[in-house]
């Protein structure tokens, strides 16, 4: 992707986020949630994540889902998912690394076949959800939490605003 168009692409997302409404709890709120559910590695289900956190908190689920789209993008999710496997690896008793997946493929091909493969493949499937995930929920979590504050200024600015535009018409 060309720099002029990642940069239009961050403008384009920024301005739909500037042009959300309601209130700005909700909004920042929502932003929270897409910055935590953006920076877990759990990709596939990022916007049903999104929207059912927002529901049950009441956020903006379009504020979480444009957040989302800028913090996880095909420029970010393989660092993110890297950041996720070291901080796993770190609080967990798991090591998550190519060894256990390659050793399994060297197994099954030298006459183990699959079914003696299979072990090896389902434990290291179990360390790995479990690396990524407690990686991911300790860095999505503080970087969440810290990024309401700004969200909510932000949005309260944008309210005053449109505020003291509204009354001068």
């Amino acid at each position: 992707m060309h720099p002029i168009n990642i940069l239009r692409y961050i403008k384009y997302y920024f301005i739909k986020f500037k042009r959300l409404q309601g209130s700005p709890q909700a909004l920042a709120g929502g932003t929270a949630i897409g910055v935590f559910v953006g920076l877990t590695p759990t990709i596939p289900f990022h916007t049903a994540l999104i929207i059912f956190f927002s529901i049950i908190t009441r956020t903006s689920a379009l504020a979480g889902i444009i957040i989302s789209w800028i913090v996880c993008n095909p420029l970010t999710y393989l660092p993110i998912y890297y950041l996720s496997a070291l901080v796993g690896n770190h609080l967990t008793p798991y090591d998550l690394n190519l060894k256990n997946f390659q050793s399994a493929l060297e197994l099954a091909v030298a006459g183990g076949g699959i079914e003696s493969a299979l072990p090896i493949l389902f434990r290291s499937g179990y360390e790995a959800l479990v690396v990524m995930g407690v990686g991911g929920l300790c860095v999505a979590l503080p970087v969440a939490i810290a990024s309401y504050y700004p969200a909510l200024i932000f949005f309260m600015h944008i309210k005053k605003k449109r505020m003291k535009k509204h009354v001068l018409n």
